[in-house]
């Protein structure tokens, strides 16, 4: 895979702490909602499933976020790491949003990730499933943007 000619540190390969690392800065990216800027993680050919969609390289990426985030209003994830190698992280996150017409969901999935040596990303697998939930459900409360450091991550909220 081809990517930039800048690297993206933490670099592989991994230690559990730059994976965790790894794992964070994703998270910050995503719930940053700007899909121009997250795009910029990946590697320019990227090969990515999401659900059933097939999207390569990063002006898909960039489109699908961009689709994405209409949709998915006031989007607000929390990743953790499930396993690492030397070039290869597995996620398990959850993610809350409402539709427009005001149904929220709380999405469940997990990815698995492929990194350059330049520490891009080049492969994202992700699968995903949605769960309606009432608004008084939600555990996802903090300001849009960056999840606060003293906010519950999966396991400590029992998701």
């Amino acid at each position: 895979m081809t990517s930039a000619t800048s690297t993206r540190p933490p670099l592989p390969p991994f230690t559990r702490e730059s994976a965790i690392e790894k794992v964070r800065m994703a998270e910050d990216g995503w719930n940053s909602r700007d899909p121009k800027k997250v795009a910029t993680a990946y590697t320019l050919d990227t090969q990515w499933r999401n659900r059933a969609e097939f999207i390569h390289g990063r002006d898909e990426v960039e489109a699908f976020l961009t689709r994405k985030w209409n949709k998915e209003l006031d989007y607000r994830l929390i990743k953790e790491l499930w396993a690492f190698s030397a070039n290869r992280i597995a996620v398990r996150y959850a993610y809350e949003w409402h539709d427009d017409s005001g149904n929220w969901f709380r999405s469940y999935g997990n990815e698995n990730w492929e990194f350059a040596d330049d520490g891009l990303m080049a492969v994202r697998f992700a699968c995903i499933n949605d769960l309606p939930i009432h608004p008084s459900d939600r555990k996802y409360l903090w300001p849009l943007g960056r999840r606060p450091d003293g906010h519950p991550g999966l396991s400590e909220l029992g998701l």
